[in-house]
């Protein structure tokens, strides 16, 4: 509300005192002149520069005007064949300024976050004509009304604070300014239309009329945002949309402008200017209501409309509310056709599917949602309407058609219709309602508005539809009645408001008189009273109900007289109760007349209660009533339809339900009575011929998944409800309903060709039922878990079956006796959600597919053999997520295509080749939640999704290009879909069940024509290898280029062909390249495993006093972007590594390290004068936000700290001056924030409406500022208004020749040119100057994540390994060609590929020289002149899971899950040699000791995933033997003594003895089975005190927490067991939980204790967090060392008597145990997994996942 001064309305000219000029300014060509029209004196602005001729107020930016009132009325005339603009600076409840511009510059509408462009276009009365331009010469003045508060609302979905500034650019008149809360009516006065519900325009504020003309020939009135207007279709129409367009999305999205036209135009998708004709002034104006109809419609004559497909219409505020709408983005269009009226959207390109669209809706099952009473007969008795969740069903009783009202985004709540059957209103539940005004006999939606009830329970209409009534409750739970005025909607009108009333009294019903259309009546507790419109008011007075008071009434009606007398006094009032009362009312008095009771009493003989007045007892609950001239209808809770005389003497007819009727209503022939009960039944009892017909059975629960049966047109459905029912498709009637209150039925699938279908319940049991005599067959319980998918083979020969404990099960369906065949455990992934396509069987029936044994996982098995032939891991797939990917669904193609497809939890869905697992294409982002079902049609055309509330379809021939077809209908998530048999119809299921006809002609050759190409990149037919690869020891010599050869498949696990081992020398061709799916978009965080405990106030130690000293860092942080910079000027080479920026010199390999971060760093920038560098890290489990570390390069220390966001930040970038530093977070966070780096104090924020990949500042500008993202460029301009900086917004969308892809990447080239780099490969160059795109070229096959640009040379580097250098100096030249420039002056120069995604590089001026990083953890130092890359940093891709020394520790060793075991030269840490095992993990290592011969027989042991143990020789860096000891994955690994044997233990417990030059096992100890062996660890047997023979003492630990301790002489074969140790597990839950931090237990570690021989050190999941220290010799526990979490590493000092341990919160804790005290370390960010003193205690290497940090240990 205004504030009182500013009420009824404010002149802002005169309260500013503009003239005077000292609140206001003025500035160029701005003067006082008179106008003729309005005889007066007006403002003139004009000028050639609209920016530099302007009228201002207030005065000062950092002033403001503060008016609050809602509606702004600008009073100007534009000046012909001129443009103009119009700025306002509008506050937010929030303080966020918006600026809102209106100007016939605007070409269209453009919003951001902080500001709104809308085009005001001002239209000649010549048709036909271009809507943006120029003023017309004969421009007429304006009365420009603004409803600020719906214009954030609507488009911002912000609140309205005030307005702030108003800056009047030329050229334009301007007499006035006003704002008021009011909403005028200029062209009325007061006398004339005071009985109108509106207001009259102030004298003040009025325009002059001369007497006899009119209004609206003179001027023009501009309300905005408008209701339901239309906009001529010629210039609005594109050529890719038809007329009937929908915008979805948050606001509106491409087509808001404002026109001005001689004629009455409606156009509702954005502001409106009307100037109605002369014909059309004589109909009353109606006050607007506060929010526009979001829809696009094309002006039709009536021939055309009558046969033209219709509209629908869709609001942006109602979109809010719906997910499943509000994900389509902008450029979407959403086409309905009359037919089914289903919005139907598409993105992209305009070329797509023919026909378009390709579904459409037939018939629907099922009714209610919100409520069940809710069912109408029409006038003429022939149809029934009813809601079905959030789509409003017409049917046909006698032939069963169905026709819908689609376009509520919820379930609909009420339903009215008038008595002429013109119009149908409906009300949605969600708050705030949302009401939709329907022809009834078209199906258009003529109105759409927002209720001033927060949710609307009942609507009543008059009979002649000229008023509808409703009741429900504000947002304060008050009962609330509104009555509207809707005699003009159906004439091109629109809703008004007549009254609305508060009332303390409930209202259960509300009922318009039939007599009198300002009289109504409602009941509810303990009241009825009697209502009437008068004067604009509702009022209402109570009926005497005297001892009746205290009823609870459900329902009224009212009866007419006999004779059909309409007086109000020949009427009577019908009210019931559930008390058993019913009253019959006179509405002359208004007092009770008769009371009438009835009860549930049975008469002799009669088996059905009857009817008995005025007794005792409990009486029959009556939920509803409905009267005929001739009987009354009564629906009661026991379940039964009474039909009465109307002096209720006895029963004429009753028909007995299901369920407790809800509704009942009598035909207006009195012949029929409608029913509905709250079990989900609709029918009507038939009084002539007393048959009772079923119209609509419905689940009462949402239905988790159907399957299809072909021969009989049978559907099946199961749902929450716990019933499985059988439907016939052809007339959607129920056939049979199997329920089971103890179990719940969860699966079902048919048998494809006997009458039987089977299905899953909640307790495991599988049961079949027979369709013929409806009864169940055969039960088996096989699993022990709910069911969660059944799927049989074509021919059903097989039927599979999954439950949640992860057992699959496969049944012999030849006979109808079905028995098991097989019962799988731990196949499929127990953890995963409940879906209908979990388990897949190809159209051929040879292949199984499901998700499992993990979420991460699918696999493929030989439907009879269940052997498994492909294993995919889809957590690989994606490693630029944040978050490892899970399957959600599978689904086979056609056997010809031989395509397995996948929906991911990131929102994909990814096509594989079955048999390969090759990855064919990639559909991302196909809806912001996990997709729980999808197929795929027969002849490949169509690719079906259930994607939230709406069903997708995509055109799969062309690799889903253009975007998807969407259709909506559905109030709650879709949880199946599904081709029926014969691919002409589809089906979807969840609130309802929704019946498609395809309209697309099915292809009868299965060629596949359109089939998606074969991914370029994909696996080779030659066989998987190991490789071993070998660098110069030197430091920083060249080593050889990456390979170049195909690229190993990411992810698959299948068996390598036969023929070997196939393992070759690596040396010439470097690391294998990686191909990824994902282009490099984001910084993605590292799963950090730190506990909600993690470790506080732990820190590094100073050099000078702490027992460690960080030495190196070996490592690359590939999971960044931009964490490298390099300068060759001055030489400061920068990256990072997790927590820490390494500083590094690149001549002598010297290390700094710049600690402070408490989470991984995401990215670095050097200012321009490379004194300052800026590093950014994620949030930890300690901080709420990231952190901005400011550092001084020359002293390495921190300067400034600052949180800038809640979210990672993703990029960093100095303005060209350095006085700037932008933030940009990620796609979570979507904040853009300045930085002035004086202080670093905030300078300005804004959050982006989409997420945003990249930014960079002008180099030639530091005022301008680019953004790129989601198929825009953004534009951002810096304004400098003293101290502040405003930001201005300039959006460009990509043009579609670039293709569909997202803009991942810029860098500025020479003036004005801006590069850019899109996921689908492409390169596209931009005139930032004219905002336009002007040539593009096809760089990579992978996403381009980086783009650099100097002289005449770009280098695009991309998510596919590959590095281009091109010529581009001829693009300043092809930029006055516009778009006919032409790429062929664009060539490559250089091009190499390395081994991961390029992520970060740094080049010098003439780029021939530079530093790039890849995901792979590799910096390579990259020379074009000699086409060659050099390694300079290289790490681990993935968790390093041991570190081993030589025995004279000039060497160590790692080996990863990313199958490399690397050797490192320990003095510089340079990689010496590298030998890779594709598609395996490498878990454990070892080194030979010294004695086992001469340094060059040295030889390393490793363990692998598969079960295999392979010795490479260091000398001749080959692999020297490999063999199988075990039959699962090694867990560790250890040489005896004398190097001559090997022990390896596995994951099952088992320890095998192995000689490592034969390859042969000669013993298997098996004491341990049953938990997987953790540690194996042999030193000499020194303590002669044991009683056992032997040269080595071993140990092996479990994770059972058990330890055993052996003493053997493996030359003579012996070995004792020396000890046996036990450790205790907590044996209550609430111990037990904290171990389960990082989501598995700690590990069980042993070790001796190297400074004495007779002791054991352990650690592990107990009781108490400890170091327990055991003696061999005295069989006890001698000592207990405190820790402050469980350890997950632990090594010992062989030197010296110090104790490291590595914790899961980030921490490495030093215990000196000879003085008993300790020093906490931090430098890891994530836990401590591993550490390793070296032999001489010199030095101890930690690791973190694929972080290697090295520590000096001075001496102590």
């Amino acid at each position: 509300m205004a504030r009182a001064w500013q009420h009824p309305f404010l002149n802002v000219f005169r309260h500013f005192r503009v003239d005077e000029w000292k609140r206001s300014a003025k500035q160029g060509d701005v003067a006082v002149v008179t106008d003729k029209t309005l005889k007066g004196a007006v403002y003139r602005i004009r000028g050639s520069v609209s920016a530099a001729n302007y009228i201002q107020l207030p005065k000062s930016s950092t002033q403001s005007l503060g008016l609050t009132g809602r509606y702004l009325y600008v009073l100007f005339r534009p000046l012909p064949s001129k443009h103009f603009v119009i700025h306002l600076d509008v506050s937010s409840k929030d303080n966020q300024v918006i600026r809102v511009s209106f100007s016939n510059l605007f070409k269209e509408f453009k919003s951001t976050a902080t500001w709104l462009q809308f085009p005001l276009v001002l239209e000649a009365r010549t048709p036909q004509r271009d809507l943006v331009g120029l003023a017309p010469s004969g421009a007429r003045w304006t009365c420009l009304q603004l409803d600020l508060q719906d214009v954030l609302l609507v488009y911002l979905n912000r609140c309205y604070g005030h307005l702030k500034s108003i800056r009047l650019c030329a050229s334009l008149l301007v007499r006035n300014l006003y704002t008021s809360d009011l909403c005028f009516e200029p062209a009325i006065s007061g006398a004339q239309w005071a009985k109108l519900p509106v207001t009259p325009m102030p004298r003040e504020m009025a325009f002059p009329v001369p007497k006899g003309e009119s209004w609206h020939d003179r001027y023009i009135h501009v309300r905005f945002p408008s209701e339901s207007l239309k906009v001529p279709s010629k210039p609005i129409e594109k050529s890719c949309s038809p007329p009937e367009a929908v915008l979805l999305g948050p606001g509106p999205q491409p087509l808001p402008c404002l026109v001005a036209s001689s004629k009455p135009v409606r156009f509702s998708v954005s502001p409106v200017v009307q100037t109605p004709s002369p014909t059309a002034c004589g109909r009353a104006p109606v006050a607007p209501r506060p929010f526009p109809e979001v829809s696009l419609s094309q002006e039709r004559s009536d021939a055309s409309n009558a046969d033209g497909p219709g509209f629908h219409s869709l609001e942006p505020w109602a979109q809010v509310e719906a997910s499943d709408v509000h994900t389509a983005a902008a450029g979407t269009h959403v086409l309905t056709h009359e037919s089914a009226e289903v919005p139907v959207a598409r993105t992209g390109s305009c070329e797509g599917f023919l026909p378009d669209p390709v579904l459409r809706l037939k018939g629907v099952i099922g009714f209610g949602g919100h409520g069940t009473r809710q069912a109408l007969w029409t006038p003429d008795g022939a149809a029934v309407v009813y809601p079905c969740h959030a789509v409003i069903v017409v049917l046909l009783v006698d032939t069963g058609e169905q026709r819908f009202f689609l376009g509520h985004t919820d379930k609909v709540s009420a339903l009215a219709l008038d008595g002429s059957s013109s119009l149908l209103a409906s009300a949605q539940a969600r708050a705030p309602s949302v009401m939709r005004l329907w022809d009834f006999q078209t199906g258009r939606c003529l109105c759409l508005f927002r209720s001033p009830m927060h949710v609307v329970c009942s609507l009543s209409f008059s009979d002649s539809g000229a008023l509808l009534c409703g009741v429900g409750k504000d947002h304060h739970g008050r009962t609330m009645v509104v009555a509207w005025g809707t005699g003009q909607v159906g004439l091109g009108g629109e809703v008004v408001v007549l009254a609305k009333a508060h009332t303390d009294f409930d209202v259960q019903a509300f009922r318009v008189t039939f007599f009198d259309e300002t009289r109504m009546a409602s009941c509810g507790q303990g009241s009825v009273r009697l209502w009437r419109l008068r004067g604009g008011a509702l009022r209402s007075c109570p009926v005497d109900l005297g001892e009746h008071h205290a009823l609870q009434f459900t329902d009224l009606a009212f009866k007419q007289a006999r004779d059909g007398c309409p007086e109000p006094s020949a009427a009577m009032l019908l009210v019931c109760s559930r008390s058993g009362h019913i009253l019959e009312i006179d509405c002359q008095r208004m007092v009770v007349r008769h009371a009438r009771r009835l009860l549930p009493t049975r008469t002799p003989g009669g088996p059905h209660p009857q009817k008995q007045t005025f007794s005792s007892g409990p009486g029959i609950a009556i939920s509803s009533l409905s009267v005929s001239p001739a009987m009354c209808a009564v629906g009661s809770e026991d379940g039964f339809l009474r039909l009465w005389p109307l002096d209720f003497s006895s029963v004429l007819l009753e028909a007995e339900h299901e369920g407790p009727v809800s509704s009942v209503c009598v035909s207006p022939d009195g012949l029929r009575v409608l029913s509905a009960t709250s079990s989900g039944h609709l029918g009507f009892l038939d009084t002539l011929s007393r048959v009772y017909h079923m119209l609509a059975r419905s689940h009462t629960a949402p239905v988790l998944a159907l399957a299809m049966e072909q021969r009989r047109g049978q559907l099946a459905t199961v749902s929450q409800d716990r019933t499985v029912r059988i439907w016939d498709l052809a007339t959607l009637q129920q056939l049979y309903d199997f329920t089971s209150s103890e179990e719940a039925p969860c699966a079902v699938t048919f048998h494809p060709t006997r009458p039987t279908f089977f299905c899953g319940f909640s307790s495991g049991a599988v049961r079949s039922f027979s369709l013929e005599a409806a009864e169940v067959l055969v039960e088996h319980t096989c699993h022990r878990g709910a069911v969660t998918s059944l799927t049989a083979t074509p021919d059903g020969r097989l039927l599979f079956s999954s439950c949640s404990q992860g057992s699959l099960a496969q049944y012999s369906c030849a006979d109808p006796q079905w028995h098991v065949l097989r019962v799988a455990a731990d196949m499929v992934c127990p953890d995963a959600p409940a879906s209908p396509s979990a388990l897949a069987v190809s159209r051929d029936g040879r292949l199984l597919a499901f998700v499992g044994p993990s979420r991460c996982t699918v696999t493929v098995m030989g439907s009879a053999s269940l052997d498994e032939l492909l294993r995919v891991d889809i957590g690989t797939l994606d490693l630029a997520s944040s978050r490892l990917d899970s399957a959600m669904a599978v689904c086979f193609g056609p056997a010809a295509l031989g395509h397995l497809l996948v929906s991911t939890s990131s929102n994909r869905v990814v096509v594989l080749d079955a048999v390969s697992g090759r990855i064919i294409w990639e559909l991302p982002g196909v809806h912001p939640e996990p997709c729980p079902s999808l197929t795929l049609s027969e002849d490949a055309r169509f690719l079906l999704i259930a994607a939230g509330r709406t069903i997708k379809v995509w055109d799969y021939a062309t690799q889903a290009s253009p975007g998807p077809q969407v259709y909506i209908g559905h109030s709650e998530p879709v949880q199946a879909v599904a081709f029926s048999p014969d691919q002409q119809q589809v089906l979807s299921a969840g609130d309802a069940v929704f019946l498609w006809d395809v309209l697309a002609a099915t292809e009868s050759d299965q060629s596949f024509p359109g089939a998606p190409p074969a991914c370029k990149t994909g696996l080779g037919a030659g066989p998987l290898e190991d490789a071993a690869s070998r660098a110069s020891e030197l430091p920083r010599q060249q080593v050889p280029k990456p390979s170049q050869a195909s690229p190993p498949r990411l992810g698959v696990c299948a068996r390598p062909p036969e023929g070997g081992d196939g393992a070759r020398d690596t040396r010439n061709s470097g690391a294998p390249r990686t191909t990824y799916l994902a282009s490099c978009k984001a910084f993605t965080p590292a799963r950090v495993s730190c506990s909600p405990h993690s470790a506080k106030g732990t820190c590094l130690p100073p050099a000078s006093g702490g027992w460690l000293r960080l030495k190196a860092v070996v490592g690359y942080s590939g999971n960044g972007r931009a964490n490298m910079v390099w300068r060759p000027d001055t030489g400061f080479f920068a990256y990072t590594c997790g927590r820490l920026v390494v500083v590094e010199d690149l001549h002598s390999g010297a290390q700094q390290h710049w600690s402070g971060h408490s989470a991984e760093i995401s990215t670095l920038a050097l200012s321009h004068s490379a004194q300052v560098l800026a590093s950014a890290s994620g949030r930890s489990s300690t901080t709420a936000h990231c952190q901005i570390r400011v550092w001084d390069v020359s002293g390495g220390l921190c300067q400034h700290l600052i949180f800038p966001h809640s979210t990672t930040v993703l990029a960093l970038a100095f303005s060209p001056d350095d006085r700037l530093l932008v933030t940009l977070g990620d796609h979570d966070g979507r904040t853009l924030a300045l930085w002035g780096t004086a202080t670093y104090d905030l300078v300005s924020s804004t959050r982006l409406p989409e997420p945003v990949h990249g930014v960079a500042f002008n180099p030639w500008d530091a005022g301008e500022l680019t953004c790129v993202g989601q198929g825009t460029v953004t534009f951002w301009l810096l304004q400098l208004r003293g101290a502040d900086i405003s930001l201005q917004v300039r959006r460009e969308p990509v043009p579609e020749a670039v293709g569909a892809g997202e803009l991942t990447s810029l860098c500025y080239g020479a003036p004005p040119l801006l590069y850019c780099g899109t996921s689908s490969g492409q390169v596209c160059v931009w005139d930032t100057r004219a905002g336009r795109c002007f040539l593009s070229w096809e760089a990579d096959d992978g996403g381009i994540g980086l783009l650099l640009f100097s002289g005449s040379r770009l280098v695009s580097g991309s998510s596919t390994g590959r590095l281009c250098l091109w010529a581009v100096g001829a693009v300043s030249e092809l930029r006055c060609k516009g778009s006919g420039a032409r790429s062929s002056s664009v060539f490559m120069e250089h091009e190499l590929v390395l081994d991961g995604a390029v992520v970060s590089a740094s080049f010098d001026d003439s780029v021939d020289m530079g530093v790039v990083g890849t995901t792979a953890g590799t910096l390579w130092f990259v020379s074009w002149a000699e086409g060659t890359s050099t390694r300079l940093i290289s790490g681990h891709r993935s968790k390093v899971n041991e570190v081993v020394f030589s025995p004279g520790e000039s060497h160590c060793a790692t080996c990863s899950e990313d199958g490399s075991v690397r050797v490192w030269a320990l003095a510089s840490m340079e990689l010496v040699i590298q030998f890779q095992v594709l598609n395996q993990s490498c878990l454990c290592l070892a080194w030979s000791p010294p004695c086992c011969g001469r340094p060059e027989q040295q030889r390393l042991a490793a363990g692998y995933g598969d079960g295999s143990l392979r010795i490479f020789s260091i000398s001749r860096t080959a692999m020297e033997l490999k063999m199988h000891p075990h039959p699962v994955a090694l867990t560790s690994v250890a040489f005896s003594t004398d190097g001559q044997t090997v022990l390896s233990g596995d994951k099952d417990g088992l320890v095998a003895v192995s000689h490592p030059r034969t390859g042969t096992t000669f013993r298997v100890l098996s004491d341990h089975q049953g938990a997987p062996i953790s540690t194996i660890c042999v030193t000499c047997k020194e303590c002669e005190d044991l009683g056992v023979e032997g040269t080595d003492l071993w140990l092996a630990a479990s994770g059972d927490q058990r330890v055993s301790v052996w003493a053997s002489d493996w030359l003579r074969n012996r070995c004792e067991l020396v000890d046996w140790l036990s450790f205790p597990m907590p044996a209550t839950t609430e111990h037990a939980a904290p171990l389960q931090t990082q989501g598995h237990l700690p590990p069980s570690l042993a070790a001796f204790c190297p400074w004495d021989g007779a002791l054991l050190m352990y650690v592990g999941p107990g009781v108490y967090k400890e170091v327990i220290i055991y003696n061999l010799c005295q069989k006890q526990v001698v000592e207990k060392i405190p820790l402050p979490f469980f350890a997950m590493s632990l090594s010992l000092s062989p030197g010296t008597h110090l104790l490291a341990v590595g914790f899961a919160e980030c921490m490495l804790r030093l215990v000196d145990c000879a003085m008993g005290t300790a020093q906490d370390f931090a430098g890891h960010d994530n836990a401590v997994h591993l550490c390793r003193f070296t032999p001489s205690a010199r030095l101890l290497f930690t690791a973190a996942r694929n972080e290697i940090l090295v520590w000096e240990v001075p001496g102590r």
